[in-house]
């Protein structure tokens, strides 16, 4: 196998590994979904798409790096630091700043179509 079909093969087993077995994504995927569907149903245009889905990407990427360091220092470090705890909670701070853009940008691409919707 060449080395790029095995770093392909690597990087959407860990995909598969995030959406399989973190919780959070758990909490992310039905809420994307939710979108997804309320935009088809909304029939946006192309860059409202581009919102959505760089939006839902946004929050997926920030939720496996959280994952990714989580799972680190439980390998490297099991027990309980204060600078670990630390960068812990900077790291899931950063997957709740995504989820905060998402809203915000999901609320500038589907706010105006739902405003009128609702208005009608």
């Amino acid at each position: 196998m060449s080395v790029w079909l095995n770093r392909f093969r690597v990087a959407f087993c860990g995909v598969g590994f995030a959406f399989k077995d973190q919780v959070s994504f758990w909490v992310h995927l039905p809420c994307a979904a939710i979108i997804i569907t309320l935009a088809a149903w909304m029939r946006l245009q192309a860059w409202q798409w581009a919102i959505v889905v760089t939006a839902i990407a946004l929050v997926l990427v920030a939720e496996m790096l959280n994952s990714a360091i989580e799972l680190l220092v439980k390998a490297l470090h099991p027990n309980p630091h204060p600078l670990i705890g630390r960068a812990l909670d900077v790291s899931a701070g950063g997957v709740l700043l995504a989820a905060i853009t998402a809203a915000i940008l999901g609320a500038i691409a589907l706010g105006p179509g739902l405003v009128s919707l609702f208005a009608s």
